[in-house]
Order: structure tokens, then sequence, then C-alpha cells
């Protein structure tokens, strides 16, 4: 698809049978019913993206991704509870023991306090990550602390494994029967956004004609996050386990700050350098997404046409 692309600030999350889309000023969720009905859900942000706090270089990247983390973590809630109706009792419960560990929902629906639910599961969704993508990396190449290495070359054999550990979680998550349906989902949301990039009528014919695969993605994200901090921890010295974990965690809210700064260029830019740099991003969304029916391309059209803002000027990079 050769035209010019608008470059849209919209972007969105697969969830459990269904999609969010976060616009300028709206969020919207859209999920299946098991009896085939859309539920939709439609809310204005309480801080937009027009706000000058969330134009402040290096700094908006950290808020939006926590703010992105709670939104999310909500959708994914509703959607769960959303996807169960009328479903036989069996299956119901199967599933929803499976959410119940997810969120740990059942632990905070008995303390009367479900919404404190959001803010734990993302906090503990923080510290998961930080301890697998960043603590165990430093921990594994204590192995070559007697080593005649250099610096430079110890923290390049770090952040080697920080690439094989997320190559192997996303290989793991991918083969679960319930994140296979969201990766479906995350293909959809992609295609709908580039079928809105390229100015085509949201229609499901033209939605599946465009690629799975997006520059502004979280799995993109997460990738340039890890390359940035190879980058970032190379000049960081070599010192003890403890004390290189501490300085690793200062330095994390620095390297999600450019990160977002990388993303947000590439996605925008059609320079053969902002290619090179998304191409791994890219391929592995090979592994976190897939093609979608069409009718989960009519829930993506859906949540993507509720937060399509009146004024033009407002979704505008």
């Amino acid at each position: 698809m050769k035209m010019k692309m608008k470059k849209t600030t919209i972007g969105g999350m697969a969830l459990i049978e269904g999609i969010m889309m976060k616009g300028p000023k709206k969020i919207s969720v859209v999920v299946r019913k098991p009896n085939g009905e859309l539920y939709k859900e439609v809310k204005d942000l309480t801080i937009d993206d027009t706000s000058t706090f969330k134009r402040i270089p290096f700094i908006r990247g950290i808020f939006i991704l926590f703010e992105q983390m709670v939104l999310g973590t909500k959708a994914l809630m509703k959607s769960a509870d959303i996807a169960m109706e009328d479903l036989p009792q069996e299956e119901k419960e199967k599933q929803k023991d499976f959410f119940d560990k997810l969120f740990e929902k059942k632990f905070f629906e008995k303390i009367g306090i479900t919404d404190i639910a959001i803010y734990f599961s993302v906090i503990l969704s923080m510290v998961l990550g930080v301890l697998l993508f960043f603590y165990i990396p430093t921990w594994s190449v204590e192995i070559f602390r007697k080593i005649e290495m250099s610096n430079f070359g110890k923290n390049m054999i770090e952040g080697i494994v920080r690439v094989i550990i997320f190559i192997l979680y996303l290989m793991l998550a991918s083969q679960m029967k319930e994140i296979k349906r969201v990766f479906e989902y995350h293909g959809a949301e992609h295609k709908t956004i580039f079928a809105y990039e390229h100015g085509c009528e949201l229609k499901v014919e033209n939605v599946k004609k465009f690629s799975t695969h997006h520059p502004r993605c979280g799995t993109s994200f997460l990738f340039i996050v890890i390359i940035v901090s190879i980058i970032v921890f190379t000049f960081s010295g070599w010192q003890s386990v403890w004390l290189r974990m501490i300085i690793r965690l200062l330095l994390l809210p620095v390297i999600v700050g450019v990160s977002y700064e990388i993303i947000r260029w590439a996605g925008r830019s059609e320079s053969l350098f902002a290619r090179i740099v998304s191409y791994p991003g890219l391929w592995f969304q090979n592994i976190t997404t897939r093609e979608p029916d069409e009718k989960q391309i009519e829930v993506a059209i859906e949540a993507l046409k509720e937060v399509i803002p009146e004024d033009k000027s407002l979704d505008e990079w």
C-alpha cells in the first residue's frame, strides 16, 4: 500500500474476546459476548492526550506506560467477565478459575476492595517484569565474574540473556489457548488501525487487506526497551550483582522514556533508518499477532470508531 499515510495517535490493546482502543480524548472497550452480541463501553480519559503533561518528551513515556497498564488491566478484567456471560456452567467455572488466578480477584473480592486488584495487578506485573528481564539476566552472568572479560563484554552477554528470555517468554505465552485468541484480536487491532491510517472506509473487506504487524506495538516497544537497556547498561560499569540491580532500577525510567520516544518516532517516520529500527520488533509480532477472522475485525472496527475525534487535528503526531 504505497499511498500517503495518516499518522494517528490512536492505539489499542487486545482483550479477552475483545479490543480496547485509546484515542486522544476517549477510551473504548468492545467485547464479543458468547451469544454473538457486542458489549460496548466508552469513557472520557481522565487526563487526555492533548494535555501539556503528556507532551513533555522523555517524561511522557513513563506516565503513559503506567496509564496504559492500568487502563489495560481494567479492560482485561471487564472483558473476562463479559466473555464468560451465557457460557455453560462447567465452561464458565473453568474460565473463571483461569482469570481469577490471573488477576487475584478472589482475594480482593473477599476483603471488599476489588478496585485495588487493578493496581495490584499492574504493580505485580511490573515487579515480575523487572525480575524476569532485569534481575535474572543480571544474576545469571555472575558465572563470568572470574573470567577475564571486559565490562562491555559482560554487559553484552547479559543483554543477550535478556533477549533470549524475552523470546522464550513470548513463545511460551503463545502456546496457551486463551492467549492464542488474544493474539488474533491483536492482529485485528493492528489491521484496523492500518486501514484508518491509510484513509480506508472502516469495513471488514478493507481491513482484511492490511498487515497484522504495526511499528507502534507493545511488542516492539518491549524489544526496544531491551535494546536500549543493553546500550545504557554497557556504559554503567560492572559492580556487584546487588549494586548492578540498584543501578539498573534507577536507570529504568530513563530507558522507558527514551524507548517511548524511539517507538513514537518510528511509528510516524517512513525513512529507511526507521524501518531498520522497527524491523526486529515487527519480526517479534510474528509471535504475538495472528490472522483474525471477520468477527474479530468487526470488534476492532467498532472499538476504533468510538475513539476517532471529531476534530481531526487532535489526532496528529
